[in-house]
């Protein structure tokens, strides 16, 4: 589904991204884990066109998209739910919902994703005139991802979906992705949490200091003794 091939980018004259090549099967959950300041945000800001790629190309559906905006990409089905959820906060859950589906070519599914909305996350429905500000750390994040699969993704980015929740909601929150990909849709998972992460991965890729080190199977790195060392305290 995605093919990224020796993706350079960065800001200013300061490269963050040095030769990423990677590939994400169409239906499959693929995560991408590292440390602080590896370059992951960078990266998935790259695909999804908010950072200009410096070198390289990014192909989706057999398409060249590299040089295409951002909503260009959205329209194709590339959507990225961002780190810190970025809600409408005086905008009623309903509300925020609907913004995610601004494209000319969901317009007319609206309230059919609407439904599937709620009936995946019940809570929003319980909430759904109270204003997206006043809802927990957990519900937010539940409308953040929510109203972006109100566009009809092909391709989900989630960047760090469990940063800042308890346990308990950390749980619920994977759950729900395994949910998603069950709805075909495909998954690219950004994640702090690499235990996580790599449990429900079907792939997974290492990046550190703007490398990709390692990729294998999710099982496959979860049991790799260096990587367990150096994410896992193990």
């Amino acid at each position: 589904m995605l093919k990224i091939r020796d993706i350079q980018s960065g800001y200013g004259e300061s490269k963050v991204l040095f030769d990423i090549s990677m590939t994400i099967p169409e239906g499959s959950i693929v995560s991408l884990v590292g440390s602080n300041a590896a370059g992951k945000t960078t990266l998935i800001n790259t695909i999804s066109g908010l950072n200009r790629a410096w070198a390289g190309s990014i192909e989706f559906m057999g398409e060249d998209i590299t040089l295409l905006s951002p909503a260009a990409r959205v329209e194709r089905g590339l959507v990225q739910t961002p780190e810190g959820r970025r809600l409408f906060p005086d905008l009623s859950v309903r509300e925020n919902l609907l913004m995610g589906s601004y494209l000319k070519s969901v317009r007319g599914s609206r309230e059919k994703n609407l439904k599937k909305a709620y009936e995946l996350f019940p809570r929003l429905y319980e909430r759904k005139d109270q204003q997206a500000g006043s809802l927990s750390g957990g519900e937010q994040q539940m409308c953040a991802i929510a109203r972006s699969l109100m566009s009809c993704p092909k391709l989900l980015i989630l960047d760090e979906p469990s940063l800042g929740l308890a346990p308990i909601l950390i749980s619920q929150v994977f759950e729900i992705i395994q949910d998603i990909q069950r709805e075909n849709v495909t998954i690219l998972l950004v994640e702090q949490n690499v235990q996580q992460a790599l449990s429900l991965a079907d792939k997974g890729y290492v990046l550190e200091s703007g490398h990709i080190t390692m990729e294998g199977t999710g099982e496959f790195l979860l049991h790799d003794d260096g990587l367990r060392r150096a994410y896992l305290g193990i």
